[in-house]
């Protein structure tokens, strides 16, 4: 244990004491700070000198790189490691400071600190002779280390060294004050020493340094003295990347403590992407006040030195700012922008072992690119798919998750609501916050798989999908978290297999707010198809064949009668070429490279189309009591639009991309609003009541009602409900569907034993 330094308070009752050197009297050796970085008297003073003058020397040649003013309001400066090491003066004084600023960093962050802090003294000596200042402690922030070490490689042979990880946080604690220095009182003598408490624990000193006093016990702790030092700590874990290549999906990811201190605290929030810059050390996962009798772990800690956060730096996309681009990467890129038909060889990217769904497909790609944000609205899209089973939507989803740049996957039915959102943890008597997926996903893509199997999740996402945002209350803690996040889910239909007969709402049991959120609603059926299904079969098999799927032309020949040779479905399927799919790396790259640099604009064109099919929209699909066409699939074209843009790397969004996205909205709306028989019923709402039969319906509920102030009851047996509706002309399949929708929407209570009660309503 190094020597305390103390102070001696002198009393009537010692006076045969002899009296030490006290705090004030130390010497600073001409730097005014000193002690304040330096408290404990060191072994080799003469060195420490030497060192502080060659870094006082190096900041005065680099005295245009900082800004004293800041410097002193916000009491830190950074400085790039590749500026100290390529120094050539610096490395002449001190010939080991590049091993010094890695094995003994917490060293060289007290020499520059205190150096910036004379000069910054100096300086103001010269202009203001007369006026004296004081400067508060300073703190040195090193950034630029390199190469960084991924969690999975950060083991104890980096123990006290300087590392630079990169990762998500995943939980912030609150913040705290911790004692660094704290003044202890002798209750015999009176005498007054410093004690240094490591690692935010509790020293006593063990014994009193004053000559003639033995004491060992009974030390008084001043809590209010000049000498302490109280600094504010925040605990946060951050964990591997999502989505890249240092993350394997084949294991837990792994993840870190680190240990935030004064101007780093609240820099971050749970679901930032971090750059941290520390110290590796140690803590003793077993400690019990010496009665620990297991076998001793220590768990790593960074205690961190300096801390980028991506998403302060600019209000772009997170996970295109923690993408960096090469000179390879750049050629690749353009190679990519030349290919002659760029969005239909996007297209059959995604996913390419699921044949056909090309406009789903678009939808997909359409939403990872997204538009351009504003401050006034979103630029993410959520896109819904609904089919039978085994028409791959789940692969779909986790093509998506791979190649962006930003994807989390997750299944619905082992998600709860704080899994999603964010989670209150208790940290002794503080609480903490985690991260969930969405917040995880901010900036990015949410891939939920099984969105049917969590009804009890969906309100926690409401919000999340449209303000983009989580409100946070609990256990104290009132705040509001960003999860500007696209959503892309996957449902199978309640019943196994999709009833046209019904409505999405229906089928789903989703309700109607969550329906309108999503800009994209595509819908699935296996459908028997011979010339599909001979193809279909021909590219499964073609798949354990070769590594690249092939399609012959002769073998892709079946069209769609009402379908334009133009159209955009037409355009994107294959007509027999063989395509070498991009790697998932590469896709990645060029979304990450689209989202940082290209934010188009709708021309004037544009604008037009959209807005005359948005209101021959509202013209069409208007009911008396539901407008299933809404603002929202306004907004909904104008994301889209310019996310057609955004795949070409073009600036300004034409009439071709507007028709296009025209198109696949048509094809959408087509899938939602026609009936089991093939007709188009306007009368269907996406967001309504969700009731497909909806004028037979009303006219039976209407039915009951007369007959229940007729007759003067409100229960009635299932016979008596059918023979109501055949005096209205309504068929068997088409009763238990309105007796289901009836008894859904409340209106009839199933009471057992085939008996319904009617509960009054206005007709």
């Amino acid at each position: 244990m190094s020597k305390p330094w103390f102070r001696k308070k002198k009393s009537p009752a010692d006076k045969t004491f002899d009296e030490i050197s006290t705090i004030d009297n130390l010497p600073n050796y001409g730097f005014q700070c000193f002690r304040a970085y330096f408290p404990e008297d060191s072994a080799d003073v003469d060195r420490l000198l030497k060192h502080l003058q060659y870094v006082l020397k190096f900041i005065g040649n680099h005295k245009s790189l900082f800004s004293i003013e800041d410097i002193v309001i916000n009491k830190f400066f950074t400085i790039d490691i590749n500026i100290l090491l390529e120094d050539e003066q610096l490395l002449i004084d001190w010939p080991n400071f590049s091993e010094v600023v890695i094995d003994n960093c917490d060293y060289c962050m007290k020499c520059l600190g205190l150096a910036m802090n004379q000069f910054i003294l100096d300086r103001h000596e010269e202009i203001h002779a007369d006026n004296y200042v004081k400067v508060p402690i300073i703190q040195a922030r090193i950034i630029n280390v390199e190469p960084h070490v991924q969690l999975k490689d950060l083991k104890v042979n980096y123990y006290s060294k300087l590392v630079t990880v990169k990762g998500t946080v995943i939980k912030a604690g609150q913040v705290k004050l911790v004692c660094q220095y704290l003044a202890f009182q002798c209750a015999s003598c009176e005498g007054t020493q410093m004690i240094t408490q490591s690692d935010g624990g509790y020293t006593l000193p063990t014994k009193c340094l004053t000559r003639g006093c033995h004491s060992q016990k009974n030390f008084i702790p001043l809590h209010i003295s000049p000498y302490n030092r109280i600094i504010t700590w925040q605990s946060i874990k951050i964990q591997e990347l999502m989505g890249n290549e240092q993350c394997d999906s084949a294991r837990i990811p792994r993840s870190l403590d680190c240990e935030l201190t004064e101007d780093l605290v609240k820099c971050c929030i749970p679901g930032d992407d971090v750059t941290l810059t520390g110290i590796v050390k140690v803590r003793d996962a077993n400690s019990n006040n010496g009665c620990n009798k297991q076998h001793t772990i220590f768990n790593l800690y960074l205690e961190a030195i300096s801390i980028c956060n991506d998403k302060k730096q600019s209000r772009r996309d997170v996970s295109s700012e923690g993408m960096t681009f090469n000179v390879s990467d750049c050629h690749l890129i353009q190679e990519i922008h030349s290919h002659p038909n760029l969005f239909k060889f996007l297209v059959h990217c995604i996913c390419p072992s699921i044949c056909g769904h090309e406009i789903v497909k678009a939808g997909l790609l359409l939403s990872l690119f997204g538009g351009t944000k504003s401050e006034t609205f979103r630029g993410e899209s959520h896109v819904l798919i609904v089919g039978d089973p085994g028409l791959g939507k789940s692969q779909m989803l986790q093509a998506c998750a791979n190649v962006a740049p930003r994807g989390i996957y997750v299944c619905g039915n082992t998600s709860t609501s704080s899994g999603l959102t964010v989670s209150v943890t208790r940290e002794g008597n503080e609480f903490a916050m985690e991260a969930g997926a969405l917040m995880l996903a901010d900036q990015g893509c949410c891939c939920i798989d099984e969105f049917d199997k969590m009804p009890s999740q969906h309100a926690c996402l409401l919000e999340a999908m449209e303000q983009q945002s989580i409100s946070v209350a609990k256990a104290g803690i009132v705040c509001n978290l960003p999860t500007r996040a696209s959503i892309l889910a996957a449902a199978n239909p309640a019943g196994g297999h999709y009833n046209k007969a019904k409505t999405i709402a229906e089928n789903l049991k989703i309700s109607s707010p969550m329906l309108s959120r999503f800009d994209l609603i595509f819908i699935l059926l296996d459908q028997p198809n011979e010339q599909m299904d001979l193809l279909l079969s021909k590219h499964v098999l073609g798949l354990h064949k070769a590594a690249r799927i092939k399609t012959n032309v002769e073998e892709n020949t079946f069209e769609e009668s009402d379908m334009e040779q133009d159209s955009l479905r037409e355009r994107l399927r294959n007509t027999g070429e063989i395509i070498d799919y991009l790697p998932h790396p590469l896709f990645r790259k060029y979304i990450a490279y689209a989202q940082k640099y290209v934010k188009p604009y709708l021309s004037d064109e544009a604008k037009e189309i959209i807005k005359e099919f948005y209101l021959s929209l509202r013209k069409q699909f208007k009911t008396g009591d539901c407008t299933p066409i809404t603002t929202r699939q306004l907004n909904s074209l104008i994301r889209l639009t310019q996310a057609r843009a955004k795949v070409e790397l073009r600036e300004e969004a034409t009439k071709d991309d507007a028709k296009d996205v025209i198109e696949i909205m048509k094809f959408s709306l087509v899938d939602v609003f026609t009936d089991s028989t093939g007709i188009l019923d306007k009368s269907r709402s996406q967001i309504g009541t969700g009731m497909s039969t909806k004028n037979q319906v009303v006219r039976l509920l209407t039915s009951i009602q007369r007959k229940s102030d007729a007759e003067a009851k409100s229960v009635f047996r299932t016979k008596e409900l059918k023979e109501l509706s055949e005096q209205l002309g309504m068929d068997n399949k088409k009763f238990y569907h309105a007796l289901q929708t009836l008894n859904l929407q409340g209106y009839l209570l199933y009471k057992g034993q085939n008996q319904y009660q009617l509960v009054t309503a206005g007709v």
